[in-house]
């Protein structure tokens, strides 16, 4: 081999030395990466479907004869669907069907544990609010309204502005607080559209414009 073939394959040897190993090894974790992503993407997928189905079925509780859920068939899918996809919201779906059978027979407490756990840690911004507002109410049901007032301290994203303030306007009716209760109800009905729901609010302002009198 002449010195110049031996300059040539000494160039190739040190390119690929530098270039040609991450190439390899860039190309496998692209490899990787792409058939990571579509296990990943299957697995998420079965995971979603195996929360649906037993969500569903947790749902499906409902249907005895009275139309009551199975008191024992909820706490046994909840507690599944908490332990095997916990965090979801399917799981916390979950907890607010839990909470509203606990209300149902008169649990309070472990009612607004479930709702607190939701809140806590929501698993988006929705079921934080409904969670928030579910709260509230059984916190007044405890006769609790000055507590239930701080969890709803503030505003509300806009979807959730009417519901929020017409429940502030409940709570300071609880409270003996008319002049608020009459703000917030006309705030809640400003945010609304719906003439249907603006009647309920505005039975509740004629309500309270009764009392005053």
């Amino acid at each position: 081999m002449s010195s110049t073939e031996d300059e040539q394959l000494a160039v190739v040897k040190d390119w690929w030395e530098r270039n040609g190993k991450p190439l390899v090894t860039g190309g496998l974790l692209a490899l990787v990466i792409v058939f990571g992503w579509q296990a990943w993407q299957k697995y998420q997928t079965n995971q979603s479907q195996g929360a649906s189905n037993l969500y569903q079925a947790l749902l499906e509780t409902t249907l005895t004869p009275t139309g009551e859920p199975d008191a024992a068939k909820v706490a046994e899918l909840a507690g599944k669907l908490k332990s095997e996809f916990g965090g979801t919201a399917y799981a916390q779906y979950a907890s607010l069907f839990v909470a509203k059978v606990a209300v149902d027979t008169g649990k309070l407490d472990d009612a607004a544990a479930e709702l607190k756990g939701v809140l806590d840690k929501p698993a988006d911004d929705t079921l934080g609010e409904i969670a928030r507002q579910r709260l509230a109410r059984v916190m007044a049901a405890q006769n609790k309204p000055d507590d239930a007032l701080k969890l709803l301290a503030g505003d509300a994203d806009k979807a959730f502005q009417a519901s929020r303030e017409e429940l502030k306007g409940d709570l300071l009716v609880q409270l003996g607080r008319s002049d608020e209760a009459h703000a917030a109800y006309e705030k809640a009905k400003a945010a609304l559209s719906d003439d249907a729901a603006v009647g309920g609010l505005q039975l509740k302002l004629d309500d309270l414009a009764k009392g005053d009198a």
